[in-house]
């Protein structure tokens, strides 16, 4: 298909769209205290957000997206939140297999999962068993217990295991190494929430990532935005380091 307007009059070209779209959920606990509510509404709403965004994601057609869920640092926070964070998590997995299944929406895991409550570990292999079929259409990656350095250490710890020879070490087989070895370069990565930094996030898969900033907080990015940002990345002159013609 050639260029279409999706909503409010955005043009997105669908024979040009990125491949992987990685999204930085933050704003959570910002967008809950701006309204006198407690930390955890906004990581509710905020899973609310994450649905709609694949959905839109699904329906424009792109093969990847990538949320980071959790990270490695995460566990820094207090034991209430990180204890209803994992419950949120569990729920959500329990529950959308419906929906992953009507969208033909396949899930995979990003990150330690040996680092993960056992019942979290159980619906994360379980969400991807039952999805592993549905590779024609949008695979969503949840970064869970994720830190992009620590993704590059296991990977290494892989093929050392493995007994490879440091002489035959390619960035092939660096990136086969990974929790998911198809899991394609970011194309287009976005964070909310008005921070800009990359947080230890896909660092090896975003080596020429295009970034967008957003002053939105998470519970308030709807997919109206999201088309917008994807017509942004459209309009962008990507090189990869070279000179264009």
């Amino acid at each position: 298909m050639s260029d279409s307007s999706v909503s409010n009059n955005i043009e997105i070209n669908r024979d040009q769209l990125p491949n992987h779209v990685a999204v930085i959920m933050d704003g959570n606990g910002r967008w809950a205290k701006n309204r006198n509510l407690i930390r955890t509404n906004g990581h509710t709403e905020g899973l609310k957000r994450a649905k709609e965004i694949a959905k839109a994601a699904s329906d424009l057609g792109l093969k990847f997206i990538t949320f980071y869920v959790f990270s490695t640092e995460n566990w820094k926070r207090t034991k209430e939140e990180v204890g209803f964070l994992m419950n949120l998590i569990h729920t959500y997995l329990l529950s959308e297999f419906a929906f992953c299944k009507e969208n033909g929406i396949r899930v995979k895991l990003l990150g330690d999962r040996t680092g993960l409550p056992k019942n979290v570990q159980e619906d994360l292999n379980k969400i991807e068993k039952d999805t592993e079929s549905f590779t024609d259409k949008l695979t969503i990656c949840l970064a869970i217990n994720y830190g992009g350095r620590n993704e590059i250490i296991r990977g290494i710890k892989k093929l050392i295991a493995n007994g490879i020879d440091p002489e035959t070490i390619t960035e092939e087989s660096i990136s086969e190494s990974f929790d998911v070895p198809e899991l394609p370069d970011v194309d287009l990565l976005i964070r909310t929430g008005g921070e800009k930094r990359l947080s230890n996030f896909l660092m090896w898969h975003s080596a020429y990532a295009e970034l967008l900033f957003k002053d939105t907080l998470w519970p308030d990015y709807h997919k109206e935005e999201f088309y917008s940002d994807i017509a942004e990345f459209q309009k962008r002159t990507r090189r990869f380091g070279a000179v264009p013609q």
